[in-house]
């Protein structure tokens, strides 16, 4: 019996192979397209609670921020109405003479100098400036027509007056703070303070922090990046360029809107945004994405913003991501290989050890990052009580200087007593001792003589505490004073030095009388001759000039003196309370400062001049009591 050979044929080679095929065809890429799925929803995920993380640590250094920006604003808001505490500047407004107007430009420019502001200028309701802190510069504000600025329409209406713009005669932006000066109910005029908050930027750049404030216009006024400054954080109307125009509020500046290439909103007051890199800071990225976080300022229109770069959390959400798609391709591996063990065993074993290596660095990698994670928690903790602990030390700060300007107080007047009493107590000594040996020789003449000096001395300690009283009240009595018995009572009061000494005077001054207290001027000359006598300590043949002479409504006397002379840092910090050339304890660096503020007090002044050859010359300028005397010269 014959088989039929197509019984015992095997089934065609493509229908067995067609299934193998399917599989290590299709089987790969779906399990490819499985583990980037994976992967990619890692780093989405990993990004959003990095995101909310960053949002939360950027919030609490926005709210420092802030509140540092609002405390450089706020400091400034009193000055302005201080003006209306200052008499002079009323009568300037009430009835305008050149000579107010140079009493109020010297007040506003002591001013100005004391507050470390940009300059400070009165308008009238006019808004034509009257008297302004830079009126020596020559791009003074004195005699412009300031009414077009918003802050002065504000303040001629009775509230307060803030603005951020470019001034139009120097071009230098800053922020202008105006209060009207009221008087019987009614506005006479407007004070107006200009600050500088250039500060805050050079504060950020020195952080590495990126920020910037935009105005009630969108405008950008302070920027840690200064190609973002003065450009428009959201489109502006027609209207609103026509009247920053008119106002020339930004001056001519373009005003160019900074347009990001991606904006994407994440919460209330946060989103992302994405800017073109840098070239010459960031040469890696074409493109730098931000957290922005935004938060409006207290007592502006103003917004803070706060831009924290993205590169460091994606490229960590992406290491992330990358070791979630490395945990799945392990599993799909295991998956695979234990498919395959039934095949070979040798495989299955090979398999086993790399799945137990791979767990084991997996464990090891997890592990490292729990650390890290529990570290960074711990250096967040850190910041934060050190924060607060800075916060604290701030206001212990701000406690010790408040009591520190009182120690100052007291211990300028209680120096000030000491250095002008010992004198005439060190005189009272020594004449009361004479006046009894002359009595007991029985000199009486002589004696009598004494007793009239010792009469004139206690009367004099007697000016001296009550022009001191006077002077703490801080009085509008100026007095008068001639200027050659002051200069012989000084004499009198350091004769001893003076004999001791050699010294070599000259007189070159005229006898005039001057617009100030005589027992404030007696301590002003004793204070320079005094300086004077120290400064030439070392030098054998001392020599001392008193040269006066007229300039237009004043009368200036040069005190010099050949001594060693004052380098250009010694003469910057000259007047500051506490600063002595001195060595050791031999003074107490009030003498000078005492004496500019009397001179200031009763209108004048006292500056340091570095002459021809050795020395320094003091000159000491105060205003005149009647005309100014015919045919005499202004001093050389």
């Amino acid at each position: 019996m014959k088989c039929d050979p197509t019984l015992s044929r095997a089934a065609p080679p493509s229908l067995a192979v067609k299934p193998r095929l399917i599989r290590h065809l299709f089987l790969p890429p779906l399990l490819l397209i499985l583990v980037i799925a994976l992967g990619f929803g890692a780093y989405r995920i990993s990004e959003h609670y990095g995101i909310r993380d960053l949002s939360e640590s950027g919030a609490r250094q926005l709210e420092l921020h802030a509140r540092t920006v609002e405390s450089e604003i706020s400091k400034y808001t009193y000055l302005p109405s201080i003006l209306e505490l200052e008499d002079s500047v009323g009568q300037l407004l009430n009835s305008p003479n050149p000579e107010l107007q140079q009493q109020v430009n010297r007040y506003l420019e002591g001013l100005n100098r004391r507050s470390l502001s940009r300059v400070i200028y009165v308008l009238d309701t006019t808004g034509r400036v009257m008297a302004t802190s830079n009126w020596r510069d020559a791009d003074s504000y004195q005699g412009e027509d300031l009414s077009f600025r918003a802050y002065f329409q504000d303040a001629v209406r009775g509230t307060p007056g803030r603005f951020y713009g470019i001034g139009t005669t120097t071009g230098e932006s800053g922020y202008y703070l105006a209060h009207g000066l009221e008087e019987k109910g009614r506005i006479i005029g407007v004070a107006v303070v200009k600050v500088r908050l250039d500060t805050l930027e050079a504060r950020w750049q020195r952080a590495r922090l990126e920020a910037f404030v935009s105005d009630e216009n969108g405008i950008i006024i302070l920027s840690s990046d200064p190609a973002r400054r003065l450009k428009s954080v959201r489109p502006l109307t027609p209207t609103i360029k026509e009247r920053l125009a008119r106002s020339l509020q930004y001056y001519w500046w373009p005003l160019n809107e900074l347009v990001p290439l991606e904006r994407q909103s994440l919460t209330e007051g946060a989103e992302e945004l994405t800017f073109p890199a840098n070239a010459s800071v960031d040469q890696e990225h074409t493109q730098v994405s931000y957290l922005a976080q935004t938060r409006p300022l207290n007592d502006t229109p103003w917004h803070l913003t706060l831009l924290t770069p993205l590169e460091d959390l994606r490229r960590e959400a992406a290491n992330q991501g990358m070791l979630v798609a490395v945990v799945c391709a392990l599993v799909t591996f295991l998956l695979i290989a234990w498919n395959e063990r039934r095949k070979v065993i040798s495989t299955r074993l090979a398999a086993r050890e790399a799945l137990q290596a791979a767990n084991d660095e997996l464990e090891r990698k997890i592990a490292e990052r729990t650390e890290h994670l529990r570290a960074s928690n711990e250096r967040l903790k850190a910041q934060i009580r050190e924060r607060r602990q800075a916060e604290e030390t701030l206001r212990k700060a701000q406690d010790e200087l408040v009591q520190a300007g009182k120690l100052a107080a007291i211990g300028q007047m209680s120096t000030s007593i000491a250095h002008e009493l010992n004198q005439p107590l060190a005189a009272l000594r020594t004449l009361s001792g004479n006046t009894v040996r002359f009595i007991e020789r029985g000199s009486l003449d002589i004696a009598t003589t004494n007793l009239r000096t010792i009469n004139d001395l206690v009367d004099r300690m007697g000016r001296i505490t009550a022009s001191l009283r006077a002077f703490a009240r801080r009085g509008d009595d100026r007095g008068q004073a001639q200027l050659g018995k002051a200069v012989e009572a000084a004499l009198q009061l350091l004769a001893g030095r003076v004999e001791s000494s050699a010294l070599t005077l000259h007189h070159e001054y005229t006898d005039t009388l001057l617009g100030i207290d005589q027992t404030r001027l007696e301590q002003i000359l004793v204070n320079l001759i005094g300086n004077a006598l120290d400064a030439m300590q070392a030098q054998p043949l001392p020599e001392l000039w008193l040269v006066g002479g007229y300039s237009e409504d004043r009368y200036q006397l040069r005190v010099r003196d050949n001594g060693h002379g004052l380098d250009d840092q010694a003469r910057k910090h000259l007047f500051e309370p506490f600063f002595t050339t001195k060595p050791g304890e031999q003074g107490l660096g009030l003498g000078l400062t005492l004496s500019a503020s009397l001179a200031a007090a009763a209108g004048g002044s006292l500056s340091a001049e570095q002459p021809e050859g050795t020395g320094t010359v003091f000159v000491l300028s105060l205003p005149l009591v009647g005309a100014h005397p015919p045919g005499t010269d202004t001093p050389a």
